[in-house]
C-alpha cells in the first residue's frame, strides 16, 4: 500500500480539525459536498488526495479560506521529495512526517474545551476565563522551566 504524501496528510488533518471544531459529523460534511462519509474518512486520513475544486467546496462548507488547509504545515512536509529545478537530490530519510500525537490541537480534549468556551455567551466572562487560563499556563510553564534550571546548577 502506498504511503500518503505528507501534504495530503496535513490537509486531511486540517479538514478533520475544522469539521470536529464545528461539531459536524463526517456524514453531514459528506452530504454537504455530495460524498459518502467513507470518502470523507479517506480524505481526512490523507489516503485520498483532495483536488482543488473539492478543497474549494470544503472551504465554503466549513467557512474557512482554502489557505486554512495549508496553515501550520510543518517545514518538513516536502522534505525528501525532489522538486523541479532543484537539481538531482535524493529522497531524504531523516525527515519525519507529522508528529500528530504531540499536537494538542488534534486532541478531543482541546476541541471539547474550545466548544465549551464558545458556549459562554457573556463576552466579558469568556475574556476573563481566557486570561485566567493563559496565566495558569504561563505559571505552570515558568515552574517547569524553573525546575529545569535548578537541576542544571
Amino acid at each position: 500500500m502506498a504511503k500518503s504524501h505528507p501534504v495530503d496528510t496535513h490537509v486531511g488533518l486540517r479538514l478533520r480539525q475544522r469539521r470536529s471544531l464545528l461539531g459536524m459529523s463526517q456524514e453531514r460534511l459528506g452530504t454537504a459536498v455530495g460524498l459518502t462519509f467513507q470518502q470523507i474518512q479517506k480524505y481526512e486520513r490523507g489516503s485520498n488526495r483532495i483536488g482543488a475544486s473539492r478543497l474549494f467546496e470544503f472551504s465554503k462548507v466549513l467557512d474557512v479560506p482554502v489557505s486554512y488547509f495549508f496553515d501550520e504545515m510543518p517545514s518538513n512536509a516536502l522534505a525528501g521529495r525532489p522538486m523541479a529545478g532543484r537539481g538531482k537530490k535524493g529522497f531524504g530519510e531523516a525527515a519525519t512526517p507529522f508528529e500528530q500525537e504531540k499536537d494538542p490541537l488534534i486532541k478531543r480534549e482541546t476541541l471539547e474545551l474550545v466548544r465549551a468556551y464558545y458556549k459562554i455567551r457573556e463576552p466579558r466572562v469568556r475574556k476573563r476565563l481566557f486570561e485566567m487560563v493563559k496565566a495558569v499556563g504561563a505559571a505552570s510553564h515558568a515552574e517547569v522551566l524553573g525546575g529545569r534550571k535548578g537541576r542544571l546548577n
